[in-house]
């Protein structure tokens, strides 16, 4: 059977949360629950790894701006994460190529992050922060039931993936009034704090 469905799956959600699917991955492959996980993701250093930066991310990601600012950091950590994955799952399989699968996990990754990242953005224009929370608990849900169900129906999951992320593409494309208050919000603050450390520096 192709390792396909399982790449794209666990490429859609590692562009929402990188260290859950490797936590994951990790745990249904040491658990003898699937024969797909390469020993890579077993490995204890890197379950350990996976789950302390899982549990930063389950913090940071509730709270309003710093959610955003991590967002950031993992632009590239999210789509690179992705590819790696969906390259060693390929390299298990060997029913698809290591760049093919790397190239198709990091793609995914990337829109999937894009998605999340500009959904974010056009929360925290809003003042309240319970929004970031209900979103953050809903997006944590989806990638463990997605990824648990990609373990024993990979083609359905990746259907439901792929339906997600196009459902998220045309979400973003109406949020982006909203994403453009975020930034504007933004660098006003920048322009306000570097202000402030004008009139406070030492007198000329």
């Amino acid at each position: 059977m192709s390792v396909l469905p399982l790449v794209f799956t666990s490429g859609w959600a590692s562009g929402v949360n990188a260290y859950a699917v490797v936590l994951l991955l990790g745990f249904f492959g040491a658990t003898g629950l699937s024969d797909e996980v390469p020993e890579t993701l077993q490995r204890p250093e890197v379950l350990i790894t996976a789950g302390v930066l899982f549990l930063c991310e389950a913090v940071a990601d509730k709270i309003p701006y710093v959610d955003s600012a991590w967002d950031s950091v993992h632009t590239l950590i999210r789509p690179a994460a992705g590819a790696w994955v969906g390259a060693l799952l390929a390299g298990q399989s060997a029913s698809l190529s290591d760049l093919a699968a790397g190239a198709i996990g990091g793609s995914t990754a990337l829109a999937s992050h894009a998605v999340k990242a500009g959904t974010r953005m056009a929360v925290n224009a809003s003042p309240e922060p319970f929004s970031n929370v209900l979103i953050s608990v809903a997006e944590d849900l989806g990638v463990g039931g997605l990824v648990t169900f990609a373990i024993f129906y990979p083609e359905a999951a990746a259907i439901i993936a792929a339906v997600l992320l196009v459902l998220g593409l045309i979400t973003l494309y109406f949020l982006t009034s909203r994403i453009h208050r975020f930034l504007r919000r933004r660098a006003q603050r920048r322009e306000e704090r570097h202000l402030a450390r004008r009139e406070t520096g030492p007198p000329g």
